[in-house]
C-alpha cells in the first residue's frame, strides 16, 4: 500500500514550518528534549503527525497549545499561520509571559566583582526575599 506524500509530516519540521521555533534544529532538540508532547506523551523529532492532532509545546516560561489543521513542507509567512494551525493556548499562559516582561531587570556592570553583604541585602528586599 503506498502512502501519500501528504498524509503526514515529521513533527520537527511542521513545527519549524508554522514558526514555533526560529531553526528546525531547535525544534528537534526541543523533541529530543521532551518538550514537545502529543496527548501527554513525548515525541520524537521524527514522530509523523497529520491533520487534527493536538501538540503541547513548552515555549521558555509558556506551554503553548497548538492544534494541527493543515500539513505543509515549506515555512510559511507569519500571516499564514492561522491557515495551518489553531492556537489553543490558555490566556493565563500569556498572563504569565507578561507578568516576567514586566519584572525589572537587575545587571551589575562587567568588573564590579561580587555584590557587597550591604548590596546582597538591598537586592533581596527589593525582590521580596527577605530572611
Amino acid at each position: 500500500m503506498s502512502k501519500k506524500i501528504d498524509d503526514s509530516l515529521r513533527i520537527d519540521k511542521w513545527l519549524w514550518a508554522v514558526r514555533l521555533f526560529k531553526t528546525r534544529s531547535q525544534a528537534t532538540q526541543a523533541c529530543k528534549a521532551g518538550k514537545v508532547k502529543i496527548d501527554g506523551e513525548t515525541v520524537k523529532p521524527s514522530r509523523e503527525i497529520r491533520e487534527g492532532l493536538v501538540i503541547t509545546v513548552q515555549t521558555g516560561p509558556i506551554k503553548k497549545t497548538v492544534k494541527v489543521l493543515e500539513l505543509l513542507h515549506k515555512r510559511v509567512g507569519a500571516r499564514l499561520v492561522s491557515q495551518y494551525m489553531e492556537d489553543l493556548t490558555p490566556e493565563d499562559e500569556y498572563a504569565k509571559l507578561e507578568i516576567i516582561k514586566k519584572q525589572p531587570v537587575s545587571t551589575r556592570p562587567k568588573g564590579f566583582g561580587r555584590p557587597t553583604k550591604k548590596e546582597r541585602r538591598d537586592i533581596d528586599n527589593w525582590f521580596g526575599w527577605k530572611k
